[in-house]
Formats: structure tokens, C-alpha cells, sequence
């Protein structure tokens, strides 16, 4: 089990596929392994393209995804951990 550390933020809102996963992806290769990136997004297809992504690596281990209420919409909430 790994520790629990500050999240590096990203802020991709207001980006549409594939920029948020593609952001994503590059500020996730900043990491040092245990640390964890939390993802703001107002894409929903990022719910998807993240997890896929997520998945597709063995680096990252995702999580959560959880919603959020903002005044201009839903953020989508990504954590994400550095395992390799």
C-alpha cells in the first residue's frame, strides 16, 4: 500500500478530446513513483479516455473518478498514482 502524498494538479478544464489524456499523459512522465496526480477536467470523455489510458500502462494505477459541481458545469476528478 502506498503513502498518501500531495496530489500534483493539472487543470485541463476547458480542453476537449484528446487534449485532457494527452496532457494527462505528460504530466504524468513528471512523476516519481508514489506520487499522485489529480486531473480537473469538464470533458465528460475524459471519464473514459482516462480510465483507458490508466489501464493501458503498467506506470499508473487509478484511484478514483469522482464529479464534482461547479458554477459553469460538472469538473471530473481524476487520481491517479505513480506505481512504476
Amino acid at each position: 500500500m502506498s503513502q498518501e502524498h500531495d496530489a500534483v494538479e493539472l487543470d485541463v478544464t476547458g480542453l476537449n478530446c484528446p487534449m485532457p489524456v494527452i496532457q494527462t499523459s505528460q504530466a504524468f512522465a513528471d512523476l516519481g513513483v508514489g506520487e499522485t496526480l489529480e486531473v480537473h477536467a469538464t470533458d465528460p470523455g475524459s471519464v473514459s479516455d482516462i480510465a483507458g489510458w490508466a489501464d493501458s500502462t503498467t506506470e499508473a494505477t487509478l484511484h478514483e473518478q469522482t464529479e464534482e459541481d461547479a458554477a459553469d458545469g460538472t469538473v471530473y476528478v481524476h487520481r491517479i498514482e505513480r506505481v512504476a
